[in-house]
């Protein structure tokens, strides 16, 4: 279990780096400024609890001796994951920010990059078929 936990924080702080960079790089090549709205913080954050929640369903495949249901849990996470942009497309951004139309081009990929992580490093974590 504590192999699971150690690999949600990864993958979450990997997640949030990979959401920072993507942050600068967005913003520097269409030279807008969202940094109001959304922050490192910010971004780190939801993606180390996006991966804590990961790391809950396949702790719950382990307590329950479910390991052969791990493919619907990642089919769950990846529904979720496309769920969770319906907040950033109909978010309505304060008027005083210029090119409000280009802000869901920044949050909605990062929305997808706690669920990559998750699962891009999970077979470093997992060294045995037998167990999550």
């Amino acid at each position: 279990m504590k192999k699971l936990l150690i690999h949600g924080v990864v993958a979450g702080l990997l997640s949030g780096i990979a959401g920072i960079i993507y942050l600068n790089i967005y913003q520097e090549a269409l030279g807008t400024d969202y940094n109001q709205i959304i922050n490192a913080g910010a971004i780190i954050g939801s993606s180390v609890i996006g991966c804590m929640l990961m790391t809950l369903g396949y702790a719950a495949l382990i307590k329950f001796d479910k390991q052969n249901w791990r493919g619907w849990l990642n089919i769950l996470i990846a529904i979720l994951s496309f769920a969770s942009i319906i907040g950033p497309i109909g978010m309505s951004l304060p008027l005083d920010i210029e090119y409000p139309e280009l802000f869901p081009g920044l949050v909605v990929p990062m929305h997808f990059f706690p669920a990559l992580a998750f699962l891009t490093i999970y077979p470093f974590f997992n060294k045995q078929n037998k167990t999550l």
